[in-house]
């Protein structure tokens, strides 16, 4: 029987008796002790390990809104406005420019075998000054080979001509979300899951990357360079065995190097969502040390920043020529107090995708509703992106008992653009507010929905705390929180939300050891230096995962 206990410079526990400490033991993959290295060397068989005496620990992050197409996009060709790094630790310089969107998609469609389509990712129109990039610019790369691009927030996409010929998308396509020019012509901007799906065979190989093995090893690489020992897959599909086989295969491998939980969705599936809940259930019951279920995700509108997500009047600031007036709904509102109370009944957590004001009232109404027919203790349902929701609607999720996941990267990467043209800055300012869910007594974490914003909760703590554009305003000062309040919510707070906060979520006796291995103390340095804290790696099941040692 062996114990291993390390030292560190310092650790925090996020456990409410002894929240600093001088070393961690670990023994089965679990701590056995908290406490100083006198205390914990004379435990059986202890063996002291140094490795981390001038890092400090913390708990693994728990990343509660992400998706494993993270490590998937890397296969295609990044065009985003920010420069981003790579699972692999490649870095990718931003497309600040439309001419350098096109540039970088003429080399790759020059690199590509006749016949095969040009697949990109990370574009955002919004970033780029002058007239919208629409499919006509994306003919100039190439007026024969489909060309197919994925905005940032994957809530859009772009299309050349030759694919819209190759698919049949004309002036007499009806499916909502086809943008048209001043011609009623599609002008190539596909809006949401319904129009996007009609780039079909494209489509389809574009997400075909996302369910493979490779995927997901990229995935948790990426949390592990990152610090974040748990991330939650927060899908919008159902389980297929092929799917399911996947998941088991690569979280089975000692190597991997993190937990996933694993939510599903009505979209895709298969089966009625009485048949889906009951699946869930069935799959929660054999959850295992690295691979977990029992959340059901739910899309109910679009994004912000592409003018597709539902905002109560209002509505949009400046919307660009030709927007929906009101975004798209994903999921008819009708439906939602039957969909919700279809997985409530069955014991099952419910996270909803609002952006939108407008749709966080209907998710609050369902679950109300939900409530009052099948009254249930701790659901901690939640609302997920929390991008404009108000005081109003926190005091109600307050009393409803549910939970926030607030988008506060937003802050940083839209934040310039939501008070010029989404919102305007007085309902910008608002955006994201941490400060508010706490005062008010919400449970809450944040996250990256990555690949929307890049993975990492150094980055995400540091929004919270700052509320710092990325042209340096500061926005919503009043909403800022405080560090503590940010590793609380990167850590326990995310766990809290997954329902697994007993076995992570802090370093405390019985739970996992699992850390986040950091070059500093988040709670003493300057908060504007909070996102360049240095990330050793992590520690998973008390086994050392440095960065970039399994890429």
């Amino acid at each position: 029987m062996t114990t291993i206990v390390y030292p560190a410079r310092l650790i925090r526990t996020m456990g409410r008796t002894n929240p600093t400490a001088e070393a961690v033991a670990v023994r089965d993959g679990k701590v056995v002790g908290v406490g100083t290295v006198a205390e914990l060397e004379h435990l059986p068989g202890a063996v002291v390990d140094r490795q981390f005496a001038n890092q400090v620990l913390v708990p693994g992050f728990v990343e509660a809104h992400s998706h494993v197409f993270g490590g998937g996009v890397w296969t295609h060709t990044y065009v985003g406005y920010f420069g981003r790094t790579d699972p692999s630790g490649g870095y990718w310089p931003g497309c600040s420019t439309i001419d350098e969107v096109l540039s970088r998609l003429a080399r790759a469609e020059e690199a590509l075998p006749a016949g095969a389509p040009l697949m990109a990712w990370g574009l955002d129109p919004i970033y780029l000054s002058g007239e919208r990039l629409v499919g006509r610019h994306l003919d100039t790369v190439s007026e024969t080979r489909p060309i197919f691009v994925m905005h940032a927030s994957s809530h859009l996409a772009t299309v050349n001509a030759a694919l819209r010929r190759s698919e049949g998308i004309t002036a007499a396509s009806t499916t909502p979300g086809v943008v048209r020019d001043e011609h009623g012509e599609p002008n190539g901007e596909l809006q949401e899951p319904a129009a996007i799906s009609l780039a079909g065979d494209v489509w389809k190989r574009f997400v075909g990357e996302f369910g493979t093995d490779e995927a997901k090893w990229s995935f948790a690489r990426d949390g592990c360079n990152n610090g974040h020992t748990l991330l939650a897959d927060l899908g919008a599909s159902g389980f297929t065995e092929r799917q399911l086989d996947s998941w088991r295969r690569v979280t089975e491998d000692p190597a991997f190097p993190a937990r996933i939980l694993v939510a599903a969705s009505p979209f895709g599936s298969a089966g009625s969502v009485e048949e889906l809940a009951a699946q869930v259930v069935s799959l929660r019951d054999q959850s295992t040390e690295r691979l977990h279920f029992g959340v059901i995700k739910l899309i109910l509108d679009g994004s912000i920043q592409g003018f597709t997500a539902r905002l109560n009047w209002p509505f949009y600031f400046d919307p660009p020529a030709g927007a929906d007036p009101n975004g798209l709904w994903l999921i008819p509102p009708e439906q939602m107090p039957e969909l919700v109370s279809v997985f409530h009944r069955a014991g099952l957590t419910v996270h909803c995708h609002c952006n939108g004001d407008q749709a966080v009232d209907v998710f609050l109404d369902a679950v109300e509703a939900a409530l009052a027919t099948h009254p249930r203790a701790d659901h901690r349902h939640t609302v997920q992106h929390c991008q404009l929701t108000t005081a109003a609607q926190y005091r109600r999720m307050a009393a409803l008992g549910m939970c926030a996941n607030i988008f506060s990267n937003h802050i940083f990467y839209w934040g310039d653009q939501h008070r010029q043209f989404t919102v305007g800055p007085e309902r910008a300012a608002a955006m994201d507010a941490c400060g508010t869910a706490e005062a008010l007594g919400i449970s809450y974490s944040f996250h990256s929905d990555s690949p929307v914003t890049p993975l990492g909760h150094l980055q995400v703590m540091w929004c919270a705390v700052n509320r710092q554009t990325a042209s340096g305003f500061e926005l919503g000062a009043e909403e800022r929180i405080s560090a503590a309040s940010a590793l609380y919510a990167a850590t326990l707070g995310a766990a809290h939300q997954l329902k697994l906060d007993h076995l992570v979520g802090s370093i405390e006796v019985g739970k996992y050891a699992d850390f986040a291995v950091l070059d500093d103390d988040p709670l003493t340095v300057d908060p504007s230096q909070l996102r360049d804290i240095g990330v050793w790696g992590t520690v998973l099941s008390g086994v050392p995962q440095p960065a970039g040692a399994n890429q």
